[in-house]
C-alpha cells in the first residue's frame, strides 16, 4: 500500500418534496449559507474551545482512487484501509483496495431498488477483527431495514457476504426520503438516520421509526440512556437524515434535506425535536431545536458528512459542492465555505480518512446526474 494512502485511510430532497434535486453540471445557483448560530434552545455540550480552525480552509484533490462505479451510496473503511462501497441500484458491495482495484464481494438479497431506495448505508462492526460483520441499511419490498452479514474473505469473489441477519426492520419506505446513513458512534452503538418516506406526519410520531435518528445496540436493541428506555428513537422531527458524524468532542452532527427553502446541519441531542414538518431551517419556534447552519436547497441537498481538520465536511447533491463548516466546540467558528463547485457533479458520500484526508464519492449515475467518462468515482482529498 502506498505510504500516502496508508496514512489517509482510517470515514434527495432538498429543493422539492419529491427527491434530492436534479441538476446538470453548471446549473447550481450561487452559495448562500447562513451566518453561524447555536441551536435556539441552548443544547447542552462541553465548553467550546477558545478558537476553531482557520476561518478559511483549503481542499486539494490528491488522487482519484477509482472510477466507473454504479450508483455508489454507502462507504465503510475496513481496518486494513480498503473501502467497501454499496451500489444503491445493483444491491452489490464492492471492495476497493488502496491502489484502486475493485472486487465485488457479494450482493445483499432482498434489496428492492426504486426511486431513492435500494442498498444504502454501510458500517463495519466495532468488533470487526473478531466478528467480521458488515452492517447494511437497505430498502425491501415492504420496508427499510438494517441487517448484518458475515464477511468471509476466504470464499470466492462475489460470494463472500453471508446471509443477512436482520437487526431492525419496519423503517418506513417510499419512493423518496428513505434516509439510509448508518454509523457506529464513539460509544460503539449503532446510529441510523431515517426519512419520513413522504408522509410528513411520521416525523412527529414517536411510535414511528420514520423521520428519526435511531440509536441501538449492535443487535438492534434500545440502548440504556435513550430518551425512552424501550425505544431506539434518539431524536425526532427530521425530514430525511443523510449524514452522521462525530466531532473531536464526541458530539453527534447530522445533515438533512429541507423541502423548498432550507437544508440543515443539526447538532443532535437525545430527545430533541428538530421541527419537521412544523419548522424548516431556523424557525425560532418554541419546543423545536433549530439547526446550527442552514443552506438554500439549490446550494446543498446535503448527503454524507465527515469530521476532519477541525471542521464538518458536507457533500452536496443538487449543490454539486463540498461544504466546510469550521467548529469551535459546539458552534461554527466561521461561515461555511464551499469547494469543488460544479467540478465533479453531484457529491454523495464523504468519509474521514485519518488526519487531514477525506474520501469523497460522486453521485452522477443515480438517475439525477449527468454522468461523464469515469463516473462515478472516489476522490482522495487533502483538507485543512
Amino acid at each position: 500500500m502506498p505510504a500516502a494512502l496508508t496514512a489517509a485511510v482510517l470515514v434527495l430532497a432538498a429543493g422539492c418534496s419529491s427527491g434530492d434535486g436534479t441538476s446538470a453540471r453548471g446549473s447550481a445557483g450561487p452559495s448562500s449559507a447562513s451566518a453561524s448560530a447555536a441551536p435556539s434552545d441552548g443544547a447542552a455540550s462541553p465548553s467550546p474551545s477558545p478558537s476553531g480552525p482557520p476561518a478559511e480552509g483549503s481542499v486539494k484533490v490528491a488522487a482519484t482512487l477509482t472510477g466507473e462505479l454504479e450508483s455508489p451510496w454507502g462507504v465503510a473503511a475496513l481496518p486494513g484501509g480498503d473501502l467497501l462501497v454499496a451500489s444503491r441500484d445493483a444491491g452489490t458491495v464492492t471492495r476497493v483496495s488502496a491502489d484502486g482495484e475493485k472486487t465485488e464481494i457479494g450482493s445483499v438479497p432482498g434489496v428492492a431498488p426504486g426511486g431513492e431506495g435500494g442498498l444504502l448505508g454501510l458500517a463495519i462492526s466495532p468488533s470487526f477483527a473478531s466478528d467480521q460483520l458488515v452492517y447494511a441499511y437497505f430498502t425491501t419490498a415492504s420496508d427499510n431495514r438494517i441487517a448484518r452479514m458475515l464477511y468471509d474473505e476466504g470464499k470466492p469473489a462475489g460470494q463472500q457476504l453471508g446471509a443477512p441477519d436482520t437487526v431492525l426492520r419496519g423503517i418506513p419506505k417510499g419512493v423518496t426520503h428513505n434516509g439510509g446513513r448508518i454509523a457506529f458512534g464513539p460509544d460503539k452503538m449503532l446510529y441510523a438516520g431515517t426519512g419520513e418516506a413522504g408522509d410528513t406526519g411520521l416525523s412527529q410520531d414517536k411510535e414511528s421509526l420514520g423521520g428519526k435518528i435511531l440509536r441501538m445496540t449492535p443487535d438492534g436493541q434500545p440502548v440504556h440512556g435513550n430518551p425512552d428506555a424501550d425505544s431506539v428513537v434518539y431524536s425526532y422531527g427530521h425530514r430525511n437524515v443523510q449524514g452522521l458524524a462525530w466531532d473531536a468532542g464526541k458530539r453527534l452532527w447530522a445533515a438533512e434535506f429541507g423541502q423548498n427553502t432550507w437544508d440543515e446541519l443539526n447538532l443532535i441531542e437525545p430527545g430533541r425535536n428538530y421541527g419537521w414538518p412544523e419548522a424548516e431551517g431556523k424557525a425560532g419556534k418554541a419546543g423545536f431545536t433549530d439547526p446550527v447552519e442552514q443552506w438554500r436547497t439549490e446550494d446543498a441537498s446535503p448527503s454524507g458528512i465527515a469530521y476532519a481538520a477541525g471542521s464538518i465536511w458536507m457533500a452536496g447533491l443538487r449543490g454539486e459542492r463540498l461544504w466546510r463548516i469550521p467548529l469551535a466546540g459546539a458552534e461554527p467558528s466561521a461561515k461555511p465555505q464551499a469547494f469543488l463547485e460544479e467540478e465533479y457533479g453531484r457529491l454523495r458520500t464523504v468519509v474521514a480518512a485519518g488526519g487531514d484526508a477525506l474520501w469523497l464519492v460522486t453521485s452522477e449515475t443515480d438517475g439525477r446526474g449527468t454522468p461523464g467518462g469515469g463516473d462515478d468515482r472516489i476522490l482522495r482529498l487533502e483538507v485543512e
